[in-house]
């Protein structure tokens, strides 16, 4: 069984779209989100905590969704870190090197909590 009191780190420059993963998780029984606007913040926090799971947006600058799962898969302290994509774009290409870069699963924007249920299921195990 999965802990829901795991920290879960939610990375979007986007702030609706932070609101709304951080609810849909609140639904689903998570409670300790923490937020980050861009990659290089969300790096920087994933460093001064632990995280059980990052769910991260495709496109963000400075640092872009796909930079900050190739940095934490780099780094040996944060590389086995669960990590979810995020994006509007469902291109292949896009799928294809996001797996290539090490990342565990991908959600395409718009989704619901369902979604990203069976999606936490594939990743973090059954809750």
């Amino acid at each position: 069984m999965v802990d829901k009191n795991m920290d879960v780190l939610i990375v979007d420059d986007y702030r609706t779209m932070l609101r709304i993963i951080r609810n849909l998780l609140k639904q689903l029984g998570f409670g300790n989100v923490d937020e980050a606007t861009d990659g290089q913040m969300a790096l920087e926090m994933m460093r001064e905590k632990r995280y059980g799971l990052v769910i991260s947006d495709w496109n963000m600058e400075p640092m872009t969704g796909l930079q900050l799962l190739k940095a934490v898969r780099a780094d040996n302290d944060l590389k086995g870190t669960p990590f979810i994509m995020v994006t509007a774009e469902s291109k292949t290409e896009n799928v294809l090197e996001a797996k290539k870069a090490g990342v565990n699963n991908y959600i395409v924007k718009p989704f619901n909590a369902e979604t990203l249920k069976a999606k936490l299921v594939s990743v973090i195990g059954q809750f």
